[in-house]
């Protein structure tokens, strides 16, 4: 019996040590798959934490293991709820069933950091809110859906073919081939850069032919305007076509003016820190005039190749959101304009009353505008020219203040102003507020010379409109400053620039139109 209770004995000590050294294997077995199905767990579990990295899923686990869970059972209760220890051999699958399970734990914390509501101040510009802007367009093309049928059933189609195609268009024959005589300025400017560099003109004879080319490339189309009875939207595209012209004229002649002082300069470190080559050529002037850039370089980023079946698609785009605004024009803007009357000569409430409901047409037609123009035209041209830059804007919509709107909205305008006119005023020890003065006042008279020329009529209303931006800038810095919140100068872009200018100015342009008519017959 002594024997046989030995014998029983060490089979019990062995069985025992037997079991231990199996846990002990299990648990390493355990803790090692565990740790394997880390890295799978992060993309496929579907809990309450699976936003929560790696190492916070380590940190469940061992909480776990160390406290039991409240019940004492830990990583052994667990194992030998697993009928014996048979999962063990599933490896990765058994690890990642436990590792469930310790995420599910009672006793596993819920709350490990501090966080934000997604739609809280703090946190809202952190949050994609794709969904709301998917939800924000099947809304607006609802609403606008019904509301366009509700006006169709109540004035009929407004729209006449002369909004297209009107005999009108034959008289501004002037105007077109105006449009097409003035490639002549950038060939004058060519032949005297052509010359300059070979001393057969002097230094302020290539500056004061410069001035001559360039001026005159603007004062031409405004004597043909200004000399011919044509269509305000024919006027208005001659007078674009020659701001860009002026605009890429006069950075092409300060960039071959500054390329041959660093040509000239004995320290040669300046000029070897950028990509210098001072190179007058035909080739590069051409592929400037027509690239979508107003800055000259002789060279430029360029695509591998031309995607044929994107700009196709691009086009639709194109004929798509024109035909749209020229919907919203004709069957909305015009019956608000037609049935208003002068903002700053009749009842102020009713004035205040049209330019409310004039805002949200204008408003469309304006964002679609700068789809058309901006996104759409400028990458066609772009991928047409293999032009690799085509940051032609930013989120100006984000916008916290007047100034960053202008800075991220016309990138091409933008860059030109800050190359040719605000850091050649800071060079030569112009304040900076003066030189945002500056650069504001020559975007005010361009402005003004795109809508009073075609129209025949000098109000100015362009100008203030653009100088009134200047007091703007100020007032939204310093509630941006004061309060800290991109929510409050966002707001207020929207409300003058978009709510309140637009609409005032196009009610004062037409009324100011329509009385020079009544005046002239």
């Amino acid at each position: 019996m002594a024997i046989l209770g030995s014998v029983e004995s060490v089979d019990t000590m062995t069985s025992n040590a037997g079991h231990r050294n199996a846990d002990l294997g299990v648990r390493r077995r355990t803790s090692a798959s565990a740790d394997q199905a880390v890295s799978d767990s992060s993309s496929k579990a579907n809990s309450l934490e699976a936003e929560s990295s790696v190492s916070g899923f380590d940190n469940d686990r061992n909480e776990i293991v160390a406290g039991g869970g409240g019940g004492g059972g830990g990583v052994e209760n667990l194992s030998s709820a697993t009928n014996g220890g048979e999962k063990v051999g599933n490896g990765e699958d058994w690890g990642r069933d436990n590792l469930a399970k310790f995420t599910y734990r009672p006793s596993a914390p819920a709350h490990r950091r501090i966080k934000e509501s997604p739609l809280s101040s703090d946190a809202i510009f952190k949050q994609s809110h794709a969904g709301l802007f998917n939800l924000c367009i099947v809304v607006l093309v609802a609403v606008n859906s019904r509301l366009i049928i509700e006006n169709l059933m109540k004035y009929g189609w407004l729209i006449n073919s002369g909004f297209w195609f009107s005999s009108r268009s034959l008289r501004d024959w002037p105007l077109l081939m105006c449009c097409l005589s003035l490639p002549i300025f950038p060939l004058g400017a060519f032949a005297v850069e052509k010359l300059a560099p070979k001393k057969y003109i002097s230094e302020p004879v290539v500056v004061t032919l410069h001035i001559v080319i360039t001026t005159s490339a603007v004062l031409y189309p405004v004597f043909v305007i200004l000399r011919c009875d044509s269509a305000v939207l024919s006027g208005v595209t001659l007078m674009l076509f020659a701001c860009i012209v002026w605009l890429k004229l006069v950075s092409y002649a300060h960039t071959n003016y500054d390329m041959r002082a660093l040509a000239k300069s004995v320290d040669k470190v300046e000029a070897s820190s950028v990509n210098y080559s001072y190179d007058v050529s035909l080739k590069n002037l051409v592929y400037f005039m027509v690239a979508p850039t107003l800055c000259y370089q002789t060279s430029y980023p360029r695509t591998a190749c031309i995607r044929k079946g994107w700009v196709v698609r691009q086009l639709i785009k194109l004929v798509i959101f024109t035909g749209l605004m020229g919907f919203i024009i004709e069957q909305y803007i015009n019956p608000i304009v037609k049935n208003s009357q002068h903002p700053l000569k009749g009842n102020l409430l009713y004035a205040i009353e049209r330019v409310l409901k004039l805002s949200v047409p204008n408003l469309y037609v304006w964002l679609c505008m700068f789809y058309c123009f901006f996104h759409v035209w400028l990458n066609i041209l772009a991928e047409l020219l293999r032009f690799g830059d085509r940051e032609f804007y930013k989120d100006w919509w984000n916008a916290k203040t007047v100034e960053e709107y202008w800075r991220m909205w016309n990138m091409p305008v933008h860059k030109w102003m800050v190359r040719h006119i605000y850091f050649p005023c800071i060079r030569n020890g112009i304040p900076k507020g003066v030189a945002v003065l500056i650069a504001f006042l020559v975007s005010a008279i361009f402005h003004e010379l795109c809508i009073a020329v075609p129209c025949h009529i000098f109000k100015f209303w362009a100008f203030i409109g653009i100088m009134f931006q200047v007091p703007l800038v100020m007032i939204t810095s310093y509630l941006q400053n004061k309060f800290r919140n991109s929510m409050v100068g966002n707001t207020m872009f929207w409300c003058f620039f978009s709510i309140l200018g637009q609409p005032m100015c196009v009610l004062l342009y037409y009324h100011d139109l329509m009385n020079r008519k009544v005046n002239t017959h």
